[in-house]
């Protein structure tokens, strides 16, 4: 993985166990890779990978199991999937009918690609 410099290592090693929750490589009530696993896989300090977690627990991602490790909570995926589609409803959605409108594009047409790309019935 290559880190970039828009934001905190942490925020990304956060956001890509994220993904990979919502993609279901880490499944629910599942261990994900321990703090020094990931520090050495990626040679990053095992404070920020300790802090990439420690957020995911707040957001109750995560739990902490005493000896065990780190394990994705049950219902993240669904907290996780509730979220983003809130998001796109409320943020990309507007801006992207913004767009449409900004470009002169007839929203039947833009409808009907959607559809045909596979957005829909």
């Amino acid at each position: 993985m290559e880190w970039n410099d828009s934001q905190p290592i942490y925020r990304q090693l956060r956001d890509q166990v994220v993904e990979r929750i919502m993609d279901g490589s880490f499944a629910e009530g599942e261990a994900i890779p321990s703090v020094r696993q990931v520090s050495a896989d990626y040679q990053i300090n095992h404070l920020t990978v300790g802090k990439a977690y420690q957020e995911l627990v707040d957001m109750g991602l995560l739990e902490k199991r005493r000896g065990l490790g780190m394990f994705v909570t049950s219902g993240a995926r669904g907290v996780l999937t509730s979220d983003e589609q809130a998001r796109f409803l409320n943020e990309e959605l507007p801006a992207f009918a913004g767009r449409v409108q900004r470009l002169g594009l007839d929203m039947d047409e833009v409808l009907r690609r959607l559809k045909a790309a596979g957005g829909g019935a």
